[in-house]
């Protein structure tokens, strides 16, 4: 067997770099989605780009820039609804991503399109094209840089938001980038794994730190580490399984979750094991 096969087709190496781009991204991110319990916000924006992606598709507009404005759509309208009736939140967020998600699916199959609805529902990461690496790299960028320089903000957000607001922090501006940094991951992704399996890349990887870490810094790093390993053995296990990419990078992800939960619950119990993971100290500042 020629270990090597997998890096002798462009297509594949362009599926590894954008795994490689993409892994470090989602892994920060998915940290800071499961320390806040914003996994139901994720699954519903995944779901509710697919009519803005149809939209955009229709105007001519870039495809991403349709899901990008569905995804916030979404997050913005379940947060008036919440505010505005009795309904709680995950209640809101089931009913407005499967309405969402839906109302894609009817405008998809009344639009004569050359786009495979596999595609998007599950990924191509093998027909990756120029556009799509751009925007993998810019979201690889984007979301390490905004954990660099708002990382501590986002972190006492989640865990002491009363804290939060005292200290005079911007509450709304990084409830709404977090949500928009979400939503535009979510479309770098959907090339990769599509909008159903995206959840996966968002949640997995920190949920797995979460139950091997004791502070956040560590949570990050081993996020980091597992997610690129799934990604990248991901993509090269499916050339020897001839299995779509997406899904088998988000087998690898659950397969590691569950080996990590039955190894925390078999194994004798750690001092402080149980206990949440530790936020980082933050600077105090003035109220104004």
């Amino acid at each position: 067997m020629d270990l090597l096969a997998p890096f002798r087709f462009d297509f594949m190496l362009d599926a590894f770099l954008v795994a490689g781009l993409l892994a470090p991204a989602t892994a920060l991110l998915s940290c800071y989605l499961v320390l806040k319990g914003w996994s139901l916000m994720g699954d519903a924006i995944s779901h509710a780009v697919l009519p803005g992606i149809v939209i955009a598709y229709l105007v001519g507009l870039p495809l991403a820039l349709g899901a990008f404005a569905a995804g916030m759509l979404c997050a913005v309208g379940t947060g008036w609804l919440e505010a505005n009736s009795r309904i709680k939140r995950d209640t809101v967020m089931g009913v407005v991503f499967s309405g969402m998600f839906g109302l894609g699916l009817v405008m998809f199959a009344w639009v004569p399109t050359n786009v495979h609805l596999d595609h998007i529902l599950f990924g191509n990461i093998l027909g990756i094209g120029a556009a799509d690496l751009w925007l993998a790299a810019a979201v690889g960028l984007a979301i390490p840089v905004l954990v660099l320089v708002k990382g501590r903000d986002l972190a006492l957000q989640a865990f002491d938001p009363v804290q939060a607001r005292a200290l005079g922090l911007p509450l709304g501006a990084l409830h709404y980038g977090l949500l928009a940094a979400m939503s535009l991951t979510i479309v770098a992704v959907l090339k990769a794994v599509g909008l159903i399996l995206a959840i996966g890349l968002l949640i997995a990887p920190g949920a797995i730190a979460f139950l091997l870490a004791r502070r956040l810094s560590a949570m990050l790093w081993i996020a980091v580490a597992v997610n690129s390993a799934a990604m990248l053995g991901g993509v090269y296990a499916s050339f020897w399984l001839n299995s779509e990419p997406g899904p088998t990078i988000i087998l690898i992800l659950v397969l590691v979750f569950l080996a990590v939960v039955l190894t925390r619950r078999s194994g004798p119990k750690a001092e402080g094991e149980g206990e949440a993971v530790a936020a980082p100290g933050h600077p105090a500042r003035g109220r104004g």
